[in-house]
């Protein structure tokens, strides 16, 4: 059983107020992020990472606002420990009404020819496995209660490129692609999917301790040099706009746009009157 739980008797009505969700990787980060804007909006929180502390850290900023949140640890990848960590939140909380696969590693650096096997594919594991396993957790109960929302975080290197850091690459690519099968099979059962670029970050991955340890003129080292002039550049997001941005997928105001790759950087409005003015 999860620990970490508190229910309120009255809550402020907002957006996703009787609502479930459940965001992985919600121990920090972005994750940890959308998770206390998730509650903030209403929504009964549960958030699954590796890191108790850091679960619980995410649980009590979410509980010191007056939220409803509840944690799990799990790894993403390993199914029945997943699967447990799943049952736990939803014996809690109840069933899953959103989604946000947003557990993730960068994984290797350096020529694809050059890295660790191993690890390379522990990154098709994590990011792309771990989001199958999520959506075969809860997307049966959704399509039983034909209604739900899954967001899996994708990345900019997955729609173009990210020389050097493949396994990443791949794997948010991969995400992307089965972010629009899944929305094309879901589509009659009032199911939506969407696949999210959240930007540059100067939060989460860009922070971790081998880009920030880095040699100069590593292979890591270089990858840090690139992130650090992209952000000064001002080519970065805030991340405050990712989660605005996921905030309006939660809420229904996106649902014509399932099955599409959308960055913090679109216009998502002008996007919406195309997909409205062709269904016209």
């Amino acid at each position: 059983m999860p620990r970490h739980t508190r229910r309120l008797s009255k809550i402020a009505r907002q957006p996703l107020t009787g609502s479930v969700a459940l965001v992985t990787g919600g121990g920090r980060g972005i994750g940890r992020l959308v998770a206390l804007d998730l509650a903030r909006a209403g929504a009964r929180v549960g958030v699954v990472a590796r890191s108790s502390e850091e679960l619980a850290e995410t649980v009590r900023l979410i509980e010191a606002e007056g939220g409803v949140a509840c944690a799990a640890v799990a790894d993403v990848s390993d199914r029945s420990g997943f699967a447990s960590a799943v049952e736990g939140l939803r014996s809690v909380l109840g069933p899953v009404d959103l989604l946000v696969n947003n557990a993730g590693v960068v994984g290797p650096i350096g020529p694809a020819w050059e890295v660790d096997t191993a690890e390379w594919w522990r990154t098709m594991e994590v990011n792309l496995l771990g989001t199958l396993i999520g959506v075969q957790l809860v997307l049966p109960e959704m399509a039983r209660r034909r209604r739900g929302r899954i967001i899996n975080l994708a990345s900019q290197a997955g729609a173009y490129r990210w020389p050097l850091v493949s396994a990443y690459s791949v794997s948010k690519a991969s995400v992307v692609k089965f972010t629009e099968n899944l929305a094309h099979e879901t589509r009659r059962i009032g199911v939506s999917v969407f696949s999210v670029h959240p930007g540059l970050l100067p939060i989460g991955m860009t922070e971790s301790t081998d880009l920030v340890n880095a040699a100069p003129g590593s292979y890591v080292g270089r990858v840090r040099a690139w992130v650090e002039g992209e952000l000064r550049a001002g080519r970065g997001a805030e991340p405050a706009a990712a989660v605005a941005l996921l905030r309006r997928i939660a809420a229904g105001d996106l649902d014509a746009l399932s099955g599409q790759y959308l960055s913090v950087h679109d216009d998502v409005d002008a996007r919406l009157r195309e997909v409205t003015e062709e269904a016209s």
